[in-house]
């Protein structure tokens, strides 16, 4: 019984296969590297845009983005030294296991981290004390709307 000729993938593809990928890699690299930048930015301790609990979310995210990208990088390089039909679909094959098991425990780690986020910052807004300026703010509104409501049933009286 004749054995079927197997395709095989010509080297030159497969070489420009891999540079394009290098490419790509040294693009996400950069990309990645100006979204850290402006994060660092955005976190600054002057900004208060962003309270403690959940930079810890912003940083495992992040970190979540980076190591999926790598796996991605990994699995691309891997198929452009792939010889044949059957070794890429073995390939991306182990790749979707490894990455829906890799998903799922992202998931259950975001989940835990986003709920003690948010209940150091329900516990840390509970913890402030108003400022003695705070006070005085407040104080200055509370006269404010007492002098509108007066000056409205004054208006109401005529």
């Amino acid at each position: 019984m004749p054995q079927k000729d197997q395709f095989q993938i010509p080297q030159e593809l497969r070489h420009l296969a891999e540079e394009n990928v290098e490419r790509a890699r040294q693009l996400y690299l950069n990309f990645m590297d100006s979204v850290e930048q402006t994060m660092a930015l955005w976190s600054a301790p002057n900004s208060g845009a962003i309270t403690p609990g959940f930079s810890e979310v912003r940083d495992r995210a992040a970190s979540f983005a980076k190591e999926n990208a790598n796996a991605a990088f990994k699995l691309a390089k891997d198929v452009t030294q792939a010889n044949d039909l059957q070794e890429l679909l073995n390939l991306q094959t182990r790749y979707v296991q490894s990455q829906m098991k890799w998903y799922a425990d992202q998931t259950q780690e975001f989940g835990q981290l986003m709920a003690k986020a948010f209940i150091n910052q329900q516990t840390h807004q509970t913890d402030i004390k108003p400022s003695a300026s705070d006070q005085t703010l407040h104080q200055r509104s509370d006269d404010a709307s007492w002098e509108l409501s007066q000056a409205s049933n004054r208006s109401r009286r005529r």
